[in-house]
């Protein structure tokens, strides 16, 4: 079970039996509202900038979002936020030392004298996710709506994928593709062996990341399966270049604890989002 970051309130008023998940990054975000008795999503969207933000503009887009579809107008059971970024590092548990987070991000990620870090708890697989939170989104959802989670979404990848991952001792590359972020995850006998996210612009750039990762893990693209999930279909440029490349290619069908809403809410929602559910 993954520990999930938790701002609180001490006010604690009547809710309805909806729950609001919403993702946040510099290149857009997705939210959707789950009505919890008849299991349906009420409202969703995903919105893809086009270019990166700065974090006050997102946190305009989120106002302008949350008002468009009337959002504050709900009472919630739940809430979670999930922060989308590459400001992130993966440490073992047994390595962990909550008073060192700056330490364990310095080296491979820019983080400033005044950024708040956080943490989530990967439990069940002794890991811990150490990352910067959007700290403006977090204090606009808590005015909003009080007491709420948050967490990164690698966390919920990482934790979703060996949940599910029942390929044996083969290694799998996984590999969730949004626009212009692709976030790549090898797994094998139920253990991690490798997770990173990068930004990309072509599907030339795609490629090089995946192969690059591949090799660095000496993997065979003739050999290794690899599985897209997110935004890709089979007759994309995505899929194609990949195809050229890697010998075992398919689309990942992915599952969570929603299977039985309607397919056409499930697609259109993140996979990441669908499942912090």
């Amino acid at each position: 079970m993954t520990k999930k970051r938790t701002i609180s309130t001490l006010e604690n008023s009547s809710k309805e039996y909806h729950k609001l998940s919403i993702q946040v990054s510099l290149n857009g975000l997705s939210f959707c509202v789950l009505d919890t008795i008849g299991n349906k999503i009420v409202v969703s969207e995903n919105l893809d900038f086009g270019n990166e933000l700065s974090p006050f503009d997102l946190q305009k887009k989120t106002k302008e979002l949350f008002a468009a579809h009337q959002i504050t107008d709900f009472s919630f059971s739940e809430v979670t936020v999930i922060h989308k970024n590459n400001l992130f590092g993966l440490v073992p548990k047994a390595l962990f030392d909550e008073k060192e987070l700056a330490n364990y991000l310095k080296f491979n990620t820019k983080i400033l004298a005044n950024d708040h870090l956080e943490f989530d708890e990967i439990e069940s697989y002794d890991m811990v996710n150490v990352y910067v939170p959007f700290v403006n989104i977090n204090n606009y959802i808590y005015d909003l709506f009080g007491e709420f989670e948050f967490m990164h979404n690698a966390t919920i990848l990482i934790q979703t994928l060996l949940n599910t991952h029942t390929n044996g001792n083969e290694p799998v590359c996984y590999v969730h593709v949004s626009p212009k972020q692709m976030e790549i995850t090898v797994l094998s006998h139920k253990k991690l062996l490798f997770y990173n996210s990068f930004q990309y612009t072509s599907k030339e750039d795609f490629i090089y990341y995946l192969l690059f990762s591949l090799e660095q893990l000496k993997l065979d693209t003739e050999t290794t399966k690899l599985r897209l999930f997110g935004a890709v279909e089979e007759d994309d440029e995505i899929y194609s270049i990949c195809f050229q490349y890697i010998q075992h290619i398919s689309i990942f069908v992915t599952s969570s604890g929603h299977d039985h809403l309607e397919d056409v809410a499930k697609d259109s929602i993140d996979f990441t989002i669908l499942n912090s559910l």
